[in-house]
């Protein structure tokens, strides 16, 4: 049986400016009366390999402290958000640091996904012990993919290996710490936590999960989180 801790991070500094609301699309509230954010934390929080998390907000987030996972055992602390999500990441980690040990898991969750299943990141967490390197929850893609120019479909993509990330995504502590400090310092463009695995040459295990893990962008995707969460609710 592995000794090996895991932990979580939450990017939760965005803006959401596609959402055309007042308010960061993460503190939004669902039909169940929580926030978008406060679901995300209430699936994860409860998971009991979960030992303890860093939520990383804005400087000028006046929401959290409002949050019921506020004053919660397992926030071990709160990290300044940077103006991308993966320095939102690494400020975290580094908050982190006293806490954990570099073999110890870290698990990525976009704030914005409140309709995580607990069964899929307790099956990521399963599937990926013993690992050196980590891996992330995703989807196979099934839709039929176009490349385009200008608008203009020049011709399908193969879509037989391609599969859609999702999160959380779980790398080792110092692992993934290291590969994002790589990223920023050589000025890389990513756009999560595998992106930076892989410039590192390194290979991240697919763990296939439920589509209703979706991210909230659009004005529309948070009736759908509603409904999926209210499915879930009946079940």
């Amino acid at each position: 049986m592995s000794t090996d801790h895991c932990y979580l991070v939450v990017p939760a500094s965005g803006v959401g400016t596609r959402m055309q609301t007042s308010i960061s699309k993460q503190y939004l509230q669902l039909d169940n009366g929580l926030s978008v954010l406060d679901q995300s934390l209430s699936t994860l929080l409860n998971i009991e390999k979960i030992k303890g998390c860093v939520v990383a907000i804005s400087k000028q987030d006046s929401w959290f402290k409002s949050s019921k996972f506020y004053h919660h055992p397992k926030l071990l602390s709160i990290a300044v958000g940077g103006e991308e999500r993966y320095q939102s990441v690494i400020n975290a980690l580094n908050t982190l640091k006293p806490f954990v040990q570099d073999s110890d898991w870290v698990l990525v969750h976009d704030a914005a996904r409140p309709c995580i299943k607990a069964e899929d990141v307790e099956n990521l967490i399963q599937q990926l012990e013993g690992q050196k390197i980590g891996g992330l929850l995703a989807t196979k893609v099934v839709d039929t993919i176009k490349k385009s120019k200008l608008n203009i479909a020049e011709s399908t993509v193969d879509r037989t290996n391609l599969w859609q990330a999702q999160t959380p995504q779980m790398y080792r502590y110092g692992l993934l710490l290291e590969a994002l400090n790589s990223a920023h310092n050589e000025g890389a463009h990513i756009t999560d936590e595998a992106s930076a695995i892989e410039r590192m040459g390194l290979s991240s295990l697919l763990v296939e999960s439920s589509k209703t893990n979706l991210k909230i962008t659009n004005p529309e995707d948070l009736s759908l989180a509603n409904f999926y969460l209210k499915q879930a609710s009946t079940l």
